[in-house]
């Protein structure tokens, strides 16, 4: 059975990945101004964040068209694709898993398989890598899931962000009125919770308290695992906030794998300027060599 790996631009993997591993990339729109811009294609990271000030509006995101959509899962099958697994930001945060699973009797020649990360960015990224590989390594479809489900369960993530107001508006944050109208230089720190929701579960004040609190929380949730993790650190227009950090972690986790990457239009149109986490997984380099 050949087997195609999709996923969308919110994974953010490189050119190289996604060329060396066969990974199909469907760019997220994002809607600036009234103007819609596909993510990765014709509105880049940098520009994103350069421009971000002197938008007129909050930017907003929407879903790639159904038919568009249709088309493409049906071109790969005539590309000779007997099945695809189709790997999508968490449904919590938006409806394109859904709309997928609705489609799924509109593809008429390839077999296909939505599956929810629960999450986004670079944790996204592994599980498109991961099922990448195993496709060409020759596993079967219910093999890859099963892999990807062990991935998924092993995630943990906490981001740092200068204000809700991007969240809230977009209405992305479940708990929303808990936390509107923090005083100015409260910490928000968000996670996503047991139903994978985007929740804020403290206010630290300042931001070195706040990278002081994640660390913590980093350290327990490593203590309580038996399998080697890679840790990654993802920044919103934070390059050198986010590179110390890296530094420090790395210091005290020599042994460990820390990427550093980044929230590109999509996902920075929610989490707003400056923002930071610090996620992590099971090792897919290490924990399966066995």
């Amino acid at each position: 059975m050949k087997i195609a790996v999709v996923t969308d631009s919110t994974s953010y993997l490189t050119p190289q990945e996604v060329a060396d591993n066969d990974i199909h990339v469907v760019p997220i729109p994002v809607i600036i101004d009234g103007k819609v811009y596909q993510e990765g294609v014709d509105i880049t990271t940098a520009d994103f964040y350069a421009n971000m000030k002197s938008f007129k509006s909050f930017p907003s995101t929407s879903q790639p068209p159904v038919g568009e959509m249709v088309a493409f899962y049906n071109h790969l099958g005539d590309q000779g694709y007997d099945a695809v697994i189709s790997i999508h930001l968490a449904s919590t945060i938006s409806g394109f898993y859904n709309s997928l699973l609705k489609m799924r009797n509109m593809v008429d020649n390839i077999k296909l398989y939505p599956y929810d990360s629960q999450i986004t960015v670079r944790l996204m990224g592994y599980l498109a890598l991961e099922a990448a590989r195993m496709a060409k390594a020759g596993a079967d479809v219910e093999t890859i899931l099963a892999r990807l489900d062990d991935l998924r369960a092993s995630m943990g993530e906490y981001f740092i962000v200068d204000d809700l107001q991007n969240l809230v508006r977009g209405g992305r944050l479940s708990n929303a009125s808990a936390f509107i109208g923090s005083v100015l230089r409260i910490k928000p720190l968000l996670t996503f919770d047991d139903n994978h929701e985007i929740v804020a579960f403290e206010k630290v004040r300042s931001t070195k308290k706040a990278l002081a609190r994640v660390e913590h929380l980093f350290a327990e949730a490593k203590a309580k695992v038996d399998y080697p993790l890679r840790a990654i650190i993802v920044q919103g227009n934070n390059l050198e906030a986010a590179q110390a950090w890296k530094a420090k972690l790395q210091k005290q986790y020599p042994d460990m794998p820390i990427d550093l990457t980044y929230f590109g239009p999509v996902i920075g149109a929610h989490l707003g300027d400056k923002s930071l986490a610090l996620a992590w997984l099971k090792d897919i380099d290490k924990a399966y060599d066995a």
